[in-house]
């Protein structure tokens, strides 16, 4: 069995690591230090939870150590990070694992001010930890100088792409020296995450670890067929019944996830939220409050989750399936850290059962069904033979403000026509026209006095292109005709 002694790591870095309690390497560091020591580039598919960080951090920090600083000490290590947690968990990782060493290293990211940023990118530093934003923000302003990189991650590849970082990525690229050694994590293996592998990496290893092992091994899964309105007060009663210690529960949507920590906060069970809308020190202050047993309930989205890395999570809660199944794998895997176990609950209501589909086809089989819960409904198991996906038919926006769907009333008005109440609301639209109002059918102007009209949107008539262009050039042509007319 390898140990960290035989990996030829720096003395100091043994180090903290023996003071860490790291005795033993995990799968995706036993495969991916040798190779980064050897100077190779790695791609490797592996989650948060397997220790990639230390993976990827631990040789780059040997390197570094081996080699006198150039004369100002310019960025040598570039770690890009999707959020500003995992930038936060990494960099404090870093500091951990090279507390011995003579490197200075920091952390930049967006929602919080730059100033402090700026002050340690001026004394100088050898491991810069940044999410793709603010690191171009800086270096368009001049504090960033990445001209003497010689290690780039990219960590989370998939995320990154996910949330539109794409473009900041490759313009990235092309600002660190085309002579370096890179490696890239990702939990999956999109078409366009092989694309960016082929245009970053110079033959690489590859580390696969399976994501499907912890799932199976360590977790105990189920799944609650419920309808979308009782999903709540299930939730409720398995917190409440299970004994939860520290959950984390997963929703769609960064309102949905606001609004789900105020009602369990109602009912006296301590929750918090994290999601993008919220501020760094808001999200900073939720995450601290989660690992101090403050709130022991944390209702984040998918985003947001990534960094979060607390080993006694015990309960995962799917509020909402993903429409990704690697997200699911992603998701639960936030329990049975550090070799304990752990439970997952997916809800699974009439509209995510295609969803369920693809996660049940990635696992290789069925989640156990949870069928002993008031709230059991039939009707949104999967059908046999259903494909993966969402329902068909099902709405992907949600309800809309006005309680009918979303747009559904206005779409069944137009298919009636010119109806009695279109007509009447038409006829007194036209009757009570001012000589100085537009129609809605002229074309826009910029006079001071045009004016506004009281026609409902809903009792516009259908008119025929043709008839529709040459009224409207005539009532165009008979208001500018008055306004010359009105002039004093």
């Amino acid at each position: 069995m390898t140990t960290f002694d035989q990996l030829h790591l720096d003395e100091r870095i043994l180090e903290s690591l023996n003071a860490e309690g790291y005795q033993t390497p995990t799968p995706v560091q036993a495969e991916t230090i040798p190779a980064l020591m050897a100077g190779r580039d790695v791609l490797g598919i592996a989650q948060t939870g397997t220790g990639k960080t230390a993976a990827f951090a631990l040789p780059i920090l040997h390197h570094l150590a081996e080699r006198k600083p150039p004369s100002g000490r310019p960025i040598r290590a570039l770690m890009l990070t999707p959020t500003r947690e995992l930038a936060a968990q990494i960099g404090e990782r870093v500091r951990v694992y090279g507390r011995h060493l003579p490197l200075y290293s920091t952390v930049i990211f967006g929602g919080v001010g730059q100033s402090p940023q700026v002050k340690a990118l001026r004394r100088g530093v050898d491991v810069l930890v940044a999410t793709p934003g603010r690191l171009l923000d800086l270096h368009n302003q001049g504090h960033v100088d990445l001209s003497n990189v010689q290690h780039f991650v990219l960590d989370e590849a998939d995320r990154m792409l996910d949330m539109g970082f794409s473009k900041d990525v490759e313009r990235i690229l092309s600002l660190v020296p085309r002579k370096r050694q890179n490696l890239m994590f990702s939990a999956t293996m999109p078409k366009a995450i092989g694309a960016l592998a082929n245009q970053m990496l110079h033959r690489p290893v590859h580390v696969d670890i399976s994501p499907e092992a912890p799932t199976t091994d360590r977790i105990e899964q189920y799944v609650a067929f419920v309808q979308k309105a009782d999903k709540r007060q299930l939730l409720i009663d398995l917190l409440e019944g299970q004994m939860v210690a520290c959950g984390i529960v997963f929703t769609r949507t960064k309102h949905g996830a606001n609004r789900l920590a105020k009602q369990l906060g109602k009912v006296g069970i301590p929750a918090d939220s994290i999601h993008g809308d919220k501020s760094q020190s808001a999200r900073t202050r939720a995450l601290e409050s989660f690992k101090n047993g403050d709130v022991f309930v944390l209702v984040a989205t998918d985003i947001a989750s990534r960094g979060i890395d607390v080993e006694d999570i015990t309960h995962v809660f799917n509020f909402d399936l993903p429409n990704e199944p690697e997200v699911y794998i992603h998701r639960i895997g936030r329990t049975a850290r550090a070799g304990r176990d752990g439970l997952a609950y997916s809800f699974c209501d009439e509209t995510e059962s295609g969803y369920l589909v693809g996660i049940q086809q990635l696992l290789g089989e069925d989640i156990e069904v949870l069928e002993d819960q008031p709230y059991h409904f039939e009707k949104a198991r999967p059908k046999p033979g259903q494909k993966p996906g969402r329902v068909k038919g099902a709405p992907v926006g949600g309800r809309s403000r006005r309680g009918t769907g979303r747009g559904s009333g206005m779409r069944r008005y137009h298919r009636s026509g010119a109806g009695d109440r279109g007509q009447r609301s038409e006829r007194r639209a036209r009757g009570s026209k001012k000589p100085n109002q537009p129609s809605r059918g002229g074309q826009r102007s910029d006079r001071p006095n045009r004016g506004t009209s009281s026609q409902p949107p809903g009792s516009r008539s259908r008119r025929g292109k043709q008839q529709g262009r040459s009224n409207a050039s005539n009532r165009q042509r008979r208001r500018r005709s008055q306004r010359r007319d009105d002039r004093p």
